[in-house]
């Protein structure tokens, strides 16, 4: 048989063997945050659009932006060789305010909530999760020094049973923290307090590192407090720049007890730049971290959709923007973690933040990170923000938690990225919005996922895996629109409308993959991701 009649051939099995449309993406958005939000300041780590078209790279097919017509078939063949290190352990965390811990766990330290405590174990089976800690609430939180008043800056208070609830959690899920201590202030007692404070009542085991202050390149420019009278007062003048930054971080750091800290804890691109030159002046840095949001709704007028949120700028075209300071990170001995993460800046845009379209990117946007290098990302959740990844009540003495969309992106990537995965190289072709990753587990699984963002189209996918052997186990990533902010599903499970475990409910529905000619086909509905796991 000739080439081009094995190739029709070969065709046409895989479209009879096609799976059949499962779903069709959804999607939930948010705009503004809901009263209450810890949501003050527009984020400084937003990336902008890059023009042309991503190169292809290691790690990830070709990715070209949707076309007119039905999609075709895409061919995509796995490689042998690896790229870049093997993915850490607690690569995905999670990233809460401080007031957030009582909101979210409870303020009994006896009785946290479980439901809490398996959602942050879901994204790291078998390791230690990573926990920051902070956020806007850094610079607003102390913990009282004696003899001196409390400054009118001060939002929130430490207290004891705020550390024993978060000591109780940590423990719990066996979580290592970065917290971050207040800059703004420009005080090394209120820093010291709070950072003795933290270690006393956490335990210094469990404390990765003091990240101090908060996207300090915002200070001269937003509110910190208002006066009695209602004046607006920013923590540092006009003109204050990286430099200053630099010397009031040695300034804190010095006061501070001898423990890792991390740092810049900037976003902005300009005050990136500098990373080398900071991590110089910064020997007890032990953690560098960076903060990234591809889009912002900082505005009322200013509207996010989600053919934006899913274009590659938004995930690719983020990781792209942090790959040179992984590198640099990685060439001083640091480890790099963008330690806050979300879709849309601002607290997210309803219809966009809150639906299914935040799950096919939360997704992508990890493999994204992992393959520059990235050490770990944590996303943030502020309670009653459109971009939120759960909500919970107490319910007859127990709790209940309501799981959005953008969490299953994160749960879908944990179960396809193992502690100690390294992705594999991706060659092949591709038509529309389709991305695809693959990795090699130490156990010697292959898992790859395949993303289709187009919302019209299915893609129609055969793997070809030359070190697979057997029939392949995929499972789905669906919802009943891209714009769903319920009826996600993974695998067939779903956490439902409300959660008392934190663990998927419902019987896991694998499909079983049979190759055909040493292919995998694979049917991808629109707006949908698929997991297909196979034997190395």
């Amino acid at each position: 048989m000739c080439q081009t009649t094995r190739s029709r051939v070969r065709f046409l099995l895989a479209t009879i063997t096609a799976l059949a449309t499962v779903g069709y993406g959804a999607a939930v958005c948010a705009a503004d945050a809901r009263p209450g939000a810890v949501v003050a300041r527009p984020r400084a780590g937003v990336v902008r659009p890059r023009a042309g078209v991503a190169r292809p790279r290691a790690g990830v097919a070709a990715v070209v932006r949707p076309g007119a017509g039905v999609a075709g078939a895409s061919a995509l063949t796995v490689g042998t060789g690896t790229v870049g290190p093997a993915i850490p352990a607690g690569f995905v965390g999670l990233s809460i305010e401080i007031p957030a811990i009582e909101s979210y766990a409870g303020q009994d330290p006896q009785a946290v909530n479980p439901v809490l405590e398996q959602l942050i174990r879901n994204l790291a089976p078998g390791q230690s999760p990573v926990l920051r800690i902070g956020g806007d609430s850094t610079d607003w939180t102390w913990y009282p020094v004696p003899h001196m008043a409390r400054p009118p800056w001060v939002r929130y208070t430490l207290t004891q049973r705020w550390l024993q609830v978060t000591r109780a959690l940590v423990q719990a899920v066996d979580g290592r923290v970065i917290f971050g201590v207040n800059l703004e202030a420009d005080s090394p007692r209120v820093a010291d307090a709070e950072a003795n404070a933290l270690i006393g009542g956490l335990g210094r085991q469990s404390i990765d590192a003091l990240e101090i202050g908060n996207e300090p390149e915002l200070y001269p420019s937003f509110s910190w407090y208002r006066t009695r009278t209602g004046g607006a007062v920013t923590g540092r003048p006009r003109g204050y720049d990286f430099t200053d930054f630099t010397h009031d971080f040695s300034n804190i750091a010095r006061g501070l007890p001898q423990i890792a800290l991390a740092g810049p804890a900037v976003g902005s691109p300009t005050w990136i730049k500098p990373l080398r030159r900071f991590l110089a002046a910064e020997p007890r840095v032990g953690v560098v971290t960076l903060h990234r949001y591809p889009l912002k709704h900082c505005v009322s007028t200013a509207h996010v959709t989600d053919a934006q949120l899913l274009s590659e700028t938004s995930s690719i075209g983020l990781a792209d923007s942090v790959a040179r300071y992984a590198a640099i990170a990685h060439a001083d001995g640091h480890a790099l973690r963008i330690d806050e993460m979300n879709s849309i800046a601002c607290g997210g845009e309803r219809g966009v933040s809150n639906t299914f379209a935040s799950s096919l990117w939360s997704l992508d946007a990890l493999f994204a990170m992992a393959s520059v290098g990235v050490d770990g990302v944590n996303i943030h959740t502020v309670p009653n923000s459109i971009n939120e990844l759960f909500t919970f009540k107490r319910v007859n003495g127990g709790w209940q938690g309501n799981v959005h969309p953008d969490y299953y992106g994160l749960l879908m990537f944990a179960q396809a990225a193992p502690a100690g995965s390294r992705l594999l190289n991706l060659s092949g072709t591709t038509r529309g919005a389709f991305r695809a990753w693959a990795t090699l587990a130490p156990d010697g699984h292959i898992r790859v996922v395949l993303i289709n963002t187009s919302t019209s189209q299915a893609r129609l996918v055969t793997v070809r895996a030359p070190s697979a052997a057997g029939s392949g186990a995929l499972e789905r990533l669906t919802a009943p629109a891209l714009t769903a902010t319920s009826g996600v599903s993974f695998g067939g499970q779903s956490f439902g409308s409300e959660t008392s475990t934190g663990t998927l409910a419902g019987v896991a529905q694998p499909t079983s993959i049979v190759p055909v000619a040493g292919e995998y086909n694979v049917r991808i509905p629109a707006a949908s991701a698929a997991l297909l796991t196979l034997s190395g």
